[in-house]
């Protein structure tokens, strides 16, 4: 392939050649994906239709749900396919809104996550400034900004990433991943994408560092408080977060800043899996099974949902009982 327009598609990893393993393949991710799905609504759904739940904490977690739905959905319904009618196609298109949706969540993800580390600080350690910081119009201000930088974040990295030719159209991962399409250029000009990742990777540092250093005063603030329950709350809320923040920024780091190969690994595939499914799936968990408030509201939402099915169950027993 000479240029960039004789590629209309490309060719993504397959799990497995056979047929089994490639059904196994499609249910697992399957079942990791509506659990990911689920939990991430019931937590839009809770925080939506419960006013109690109407503070900036909750209102970060949202969008934060949002974020986490966009990312595992611009990539796993596409592996699924792949593997339940067996083909390994995606088009070139399909390729690029594939990295332009998957950067803009991560990244949009990643700056919401800083912004709500921040917003715990103010909450532990200025609690008497909390309603005057984190006013209605700051918070508003801050989420837009964090979403306009995701969708800015999208933009570069596809652009530059496109902007190449490409010599092969054989992806070694499961789904559009940059360093590996960058691996199919066949041009030096894949330099000015290496070059935004090594930009990128030095912004994400640089909130990291501003998260732990965020962290580090909070636990300091929250050794100080008297109250054994008061610093469990704290401690509770706060090293799952910093956690599952670790977790997510080390194995993306890891896949996107080491020299891609050219051949995959199982190493390869178990970072991905991590990185694109641990921290959707865990924030929900995290944010609402250890907070008393958040799962007062997800019982309300479950109580009316199922009593809205037996409601329905029982108006389609009595249609049937009905003589016509």
């Amino acid at each position: 392939m000479d240029n960039q327009t004789s590629v209309s598609e490309f060719l993504l990893l397959e799990f497995s050649e056979v047929r089994e393993l490639q059904i196994i393949h499609f249910i697992f991710f399957l079942v990791l994906y509506f659990a990911t799905v689920t939990g991430n609504l019931l937590i839009i759904a809770a925080v939506a239709f419960d006013h109690h739940l109407h503070t900036p904490m909750y209102f970060f977690l949202m969008n934060l749900a949002v974020q986490d739905l966009g990312a595992v959905s611009a990539i796993i319904p596409k592996s699924m396919a792949n593997s339940f009618m067996n083909t390994r196609r995606i088009s070139y298109s399909g390729c690029a809104a594939q990295v332009f949706c998957f950067v803009f969540f991560v990244g949009s993800d990643f700056f919401l996550l800083t912004l709500m580390a921040y917003d715990r600080y103010v909450a532990i350690c200025n609690p008497l400034q909390y309603e005057m910081v984190m006013n209605r119009q700051a918070c508003m201000q801050m989420i837009a900004s964090v979403w306009i930088t995701g969708l800015f974040y999208g933009a570069l990295h596809t652009g530059s990433t496109f902007a190449v030719p490409f010599c092969s159209n054989i992806v070694n991962q499961f789904y559009c991943e940059i360093p590996q399409l960058l691996r199919l250029s066949c041009s030096g000009s894949y330099l000015t994408e290496f070059a935004v990742l090594a930009f990128s990777a030095i912004i994400e540092l640089g909130c990291f560092v501003f998260i732990i250093a965020t962290y580090v005063l909070i636990f300091t603030t929250v050794l100080r408080i008297p109250s054994a329950q008061g610093r469990q709350k704290a401690f509770s809320t706060c090293l799952p977060h910093l956690i599952v923040f670790s977790i997510f920024i080390f194995t993306g780091w890891f896949a996107y800043l080491r020299p891609p190969s050219d051949t995959p690994s199982d190493l390869d595939l178990a970072l991905t899996v991590v990185y694109t499914f641990v921290p959707p799936m865990l924030n929900p968990l995290i944010y609402s099974m250890r907070n008393k408030e958040m799962k007062v509201a997800l019982n309300k939402i479950l109580l009316s949902l199922c009593s809205s099915m037996e409601t329905y169950v029982t108006i389609f027993l009595f249609s049937l009982s009905v003589p016509c």
